[in-house]
């Protein structure tokens, strides 16, 4: 696992746009900031929607090849990369990852 993982990472990938994204949603994705240092999330470009699992010991995010990796693998989401905000609008799981640098952020979907 941590080989195919590897390997996926190591791709090369492409920041661009989500499929069909929502202009109206580019400010909330452009204010998140990296908890602990207050730098960007970067933007849209790289942040997704995505399918999440939660354990005892956090979360995971399934890394799939809308990030133009090889492999769609799961991803222990760091505690330090949590975000706490009820204002997202997307209704789901949203993370920023780049192959380079791994989950800058992850906001859990909005408690109903």
């Amino acid at each position: 696992m941590a080989v195919a993982a590897g390997l996926a990472l190591s791709q090369a990938a492409v920041a661009a746009p989500p499929d069909n994204p929502n202009p109206a949603l580019a400010p909330w994705f452009e204010s998140l900031k990296q908890p602990g240092t207050g730098a960007s999330c970067c933007s849209i470009a790289d942040c997704r929607t995505v399918e999440f699992r939660q354990d005892r010991d956090g979360y995971e995010v399934l890394i799939d090849g809308r990030w133009k990796l090889s492999a769609p693998f799961w991803l222990r989401v760091p505690p330090n990369r949590i975000i706490d905000r009820t204002d997202n609008p997307t209704n789901r799981a949203v993370v920023c990852f780049t192959p380079e640098a791994g989950i800058l952020c992850f906001v859990r979907p909005a408690e109903s």
